[in-house]
């Protein structure tokens, strides 16, 4: 539901083709989670979604069951600069949905399934939002943002307890991809239009790494900022997919799209973990390519400081998020904003049986509907969005805005496999508490202690068996300021500064970290792992003793190595 007035929990098939997103203020519960609704009355996507809440223990009363895993805040605003700023306590938490924005359909020139193919298996394996994100490119920015529009809007009324947001897959000129998308409204298909044609790197044919196409890309920033600040569209985000993948996208170009947006932040992180995840399983059973499709090597346009093992993938995350005191800790270190998600990429989905329905995708923006192909395709490496990756957000409400507000302000955190089914993490200290993307402000000298509530996953992920956390590392590191070389990738305080080994199975379990008494800013981070595959981090044994090992290429099933990640809490003393 995206909207006040009712509709009921059910499907309704009235014609009018308002897009569900004047949502201003958090709005009706999805069906799913709202327990006035019969199971005789959902949908079968529904019920679906409502097994799964009943799993994890969630199923209860909205916003209050979110509450048990993950209650709330006293400092919701992130670091938004060098001196985050605390917000309000919140009396009743937090909704934590699931979500990724980084889906392909037909629309997209290696793309295959309709919108509503995606979205309906979102829908299936436990997705609250989903973002459909189409390559940029001269025939898409053409013809295919505004062909995918109506296919977006029916699929907003098809499922609404799913909220589908329409972006594209940006091509950042002189980088990599990210993912660029807007508050639903009646301009988003001509922001987002205008967008591609005036700054995706493959439209202006700026993809090499130079000056003047790293310019433009914060052009595009800004232009989004703009739209934003002009009231055109209520809110737009970009995050960077696969920023590891090729080696282009360099720590300054980071820090610069970190920066840009004059009053308004757009781009907010990367993704921890890339899609593609089913390319690393071996043959025969799958394509035995790399995890993520993480095989490259150096090119042309790549940093030439960045080793050869930032190339594949670490635990199935991208090496600028697995390495502790790396490039993601440096960031970090200088007290801004910067957050992480994990996707699907889901263009070709492993183990389906549909074939592309054929069409010509240059003349038509699109290709044909799929159809089937008689047989199980098991060449192909990506999952279904909520499948094997999942991002968590901490949203106030089931909307739109609430869901753009949760991963703006960093109350994110992701994990492969159904790892958990939820947590709660809370720094306290003179009688305040900060949570995921939080700051705490004490006074210097305030005991400081970190507490972790963790819920052990509620059942059998989509591989067929529950996974079990074996391992919870607490990371941590000095917020040293602005980095005087914006090409710094290393964060000499970050490290692990303790680990728990998980005793338990089923349940909850709880953790607590004594920071002692703060007396300059610090960061603490989370990971935990099933324990299967480790190795010492690229920093050592002294910083990170048993991290995520490196994905061997050909051989790398993901199910067999599932971690999770949070996103940072500072403490800030004054």
């Amino acid at each position: 539901m995206g909207h006040g007035h009712a509709h009921g929990h059910h499907q309704h098939g009235h014609g009018h083709d308002h897009d569900h997103s004047h949502d201003a203020a958090a709005s009706a519960l999805p069906a799913a989670f709202d327990t006035s609704v019969p199971d005789e009355a959902l949908t079968p996507e529904q019920q679906s979604r409502r097994t799964l809440l009943r799993r994890t223990g969630l199923l209860g009363a909205g916003l209050a069951a979110g509450s048990v895993i993950a209650p709330a805040t006293a400092a919701a605003t992130p670091a938004a600069s060098t001196s985050p700023a605390s917000g309000g306590r919140r009396p009743n938490g937090f909704l934590w949905l699931a979500g990724d924005h980084h889906i392909h359909t037909q629309y997209s020139s290696d793309g295959k399934y309709r919108v509503v193919d995606q979205v309906r298996q979102g829908a299936k394996h436990g997705m609250d939002w989903l973002v459909i994100t189409d390559h940029g490119s001269i025939t898409h920015a053409k013809i295919g943002v505004e062909k995918v529009n109506p296919d977006i809007r029916a699929a907003r009324s098809a499922y609404e307890d799913t909220l589908v947001f329409q972006g594209l897959e940006w091509n950042i000129p002189a980088a990599e991809h990210g993912t660029v998308f807007v508050h639903p409204g009646k301009n988003e298909v001509s922001v987002l239009k205008q967008f591609e044609n005036d700054y995706d790197g493959s439209v202006k044919n700026a993809g090499d790494s130079t000056t003047a196409n790293e310019a433009l890309a914060i052009a595009g920033l800004d232009f989004l900022a703009e739209q934003v600040e002009r009231r055109k569209v209520k809110d737009a985000l970009m995050l960077a997919n696969h920023p590891a993948r090729r080696g282009v996208d360099s720590p300054h170009e980071i820090r610069g799209w970190r920066d840009a947006g004059r009053t308004r932040q757009i781009a907010i992180g990367f993704e921890g973990a890339p899609g593609h995840q089913a390319a690393g399983l071996p043959a025969p059973l799958g394509m035995a390519r790399a995890r993520g499709i993480y095989d490259n090597n150096p090119g042309a346009n790549s940093f030439a400081g960045y080793p050869l093992e930032s190339y594949r993938t670490w635990g199935g995350f991208d090496w600028m998020t697995a390495t502790v005191g790396g490039l993601w800790d440096s960031l970090l270190a200088e007290g801004k904003p910067w957050w992480i998600t994990a996707n699907s990429d889901s263009h070709q989905v492993y183990g389906d049986t549909a074939a592309r329905g054929g069409g010509n995708f240059e003349a038509n923006g699109r290709y044909d509907d799929p159809v089937y192909a008689g047989r199980i395709d098991i060449t192909q490496g990506d999952y279904w969005p909520g499948q094997y990756s999942r991002t968590h957000v901490g949203s106030d409400g089931f909307s739109y805005a609430a869901v753009m507000d949760g991963i703006r302000a960093g109350r994110i955190w992701v994990d492969h496999g159904q790892l958990l089914s939820g947590l709660d993490v809370r720094l306290m200290g003179g009688r305040r508490w900060a949570t995921l993307g939080g700051a705490l402000h004490v006074r210097k000298g305030t005991s400081v202690t970190l507490t972790v509530d963790v819920a052990m996953a509620g059942g059998p992920n989509w591989a067929g068996f529950v996974p079990k956390l074996a391992r919870v590392d607490v990371i941590k590191g000095d917020v040293t300021g602005p980095a005087a070389d914006r090409d710094t990738f290393t964060a000499p305080t970050a490290k692990v500064v303790k680990s728990y080994e998980v005793n338990k199975s089923t349940g909850v379990v709880s953790l607590t970290y004594d920071l002692g008494k703060v007396d300059r800013p610090v960061y603490v981070r989370l990971r935990g792992s099933d324990g299967n595959r480790g190795a010492v981090g690229a920093m050592g044994a002294a910083v990170d003793p048993a991290g995520p090992a490196i994905d061997v290429v050909g051989d790398a099933d993901p199910w067999r190595d599932l971690w999770f990640y949070t996103n940072p809490v500072w403490v800030l003393p004054s």
